[in-house]
């Protein structure tokens, strides 16, 4: 089966699902790659029909909020003793240097650490625990956590998605010239090697008539 045939037959209710499930683990500090689903999903929906980009972007918001939110519960609750144990089980993600690095952008920034962390790789999986952590209070946490969320989620669904159907537009657009191209370069190879053989046939004859002798 096609890939795109394939694709069609996935229910578009199961993408953002999906899209919000592994934004909102991401975002309570699971390291997965939330960015990437959510980029492969709006791509997707730039060329899948049944994929609706605004209900897309309202699930990985909802999933990016909801999944902080349960992430800054669950560091208020954990303590340090939790970045411990995330350290040892994540050593690759919560390494005492990223904690660190982590720490002095809320300690520097605050809120907007949670609203700008968003957009960067390492503070988004941090962003909700060490906020819970860092005892920052909920209501500052929570605005930063929702502007940030649907800015995020909402505006790279929208990007993608526009990016996806200008590309494939000219992609098309391209294909019919790339075909254009191809026939016409086709038939200048093919005139240009005509020419070349015709010349080819005709030098031996003029050799011949060059060196047949002149009759007495």
């Amino acid at each position: 089966m096609h890939v795109q045939d394939w694709l069609d037959t996935v229910p578009a209710a199961a993408v953002y699902a999906l899209v919000g499930l592994v934004i909102g683990l991401e975002s309570l500090g699971i390291p997965l790659p939330g960015e990437i689903i959510l980029v492969s999903a709006a791509l997707l929906s730039s060329q899948h029909a049944g994929i609706d980009p605004v209900i897309l972007g309202a699930c990985a918001s909802l999933g990016a909020v909801i999944g902080d939110s349960i992430g800054y519960a669950i560091g208020r609750r954990g303590g340090r003793p939790l970045l411990a144990w995330l350290g040892k089980k994540f050593p690759k993600h919560f390494s005492e240097g990223h904690i660190a690095t982590a720490e002095r952008s809320f300690e520097k920034w605050g809120m907007w650490a949670v609203f700008f962390g968003r957009f960067v790789a390492l503070l988004r999986i941090f962003a909700g625990p060490l906020a819970g952590v860092l005892r920052m209070p909920y209501w500052k946490f929570l605005i930063a956590n929702v502007l940030g969320g649907v800015l995020w989620a909402g505006g790279t669904t929208a990007v993608i998605y526009y990016v996806g159907i200008v590309a494939e537009s000219w992609l098309k657009r391209f294909s019919w010239l790339g075909l254009v191209a191809a026939v016409l370069v086709g038939l200048t190879s093919m005139l240009v090697l005509k020419r070349k053989a015709a010349k080819a046939q005709a030098a031996p004859r003029d050799a011949e008539v060059e060196t047949v002798p002149a009759a007495d």
